[in-house]
């Protein structure tokens, strides 16, 4: 059952009055700052899978088999980060949109787990 008028006008005036009280947790809420976070940490990691591979292959030039497996070490543990980070595993209010995109408005997060409920009865 979807959102009356009513309702999602009382929604959107409580999201306009957090908006002007506490911007930074409206910020959060809305997942910016943790999105260019997430972003930060997929690039980082990305440069250090990049030093990784520079390790691994100094490695197997010198034929120095800990220098090679400290440069595999480095690269799985760069992937292992970077992969988290696009993923969005860090989002803490990803629990509440559930495979859904963590854009929008908070209005629109907070109505899915009823649209999902109205099409999973329907």
């Amino acid at each position: 059952m979807p959102l009356s008028e009513e309702e999602l006008r009382a929604l959107q005036q409580m999201e306009r009055a957090l908006v002007q009280e506490d911007p930074k947790l409206a910020s959060t809420l809305r997942g910016t700052n943790l999105r260019r976070a997430a972003q930060r940490r997929a690039i980082l990691s990305g440069i250090c899978f990049l030093a990784g591979i520079g390790v691994l292959m100094a490695g197997a030039i010198g034929r120095i088999t800990l220098v090679g497996v400290l440069g595999f070490v480095i690269m799985l543990a760069s992937a292992t980060i970077g992969l988290a980070a696009i993923r969005g595993g860090s989002t803490p209010h990803k629990s509440a949109v559930r495979g859904g995109p963590q854009s929008g408005s908070m209005i629109d997060r907070f109505g899915a787990p009823w649209r999902r409920r109205h099409d999973e009865g329907a």
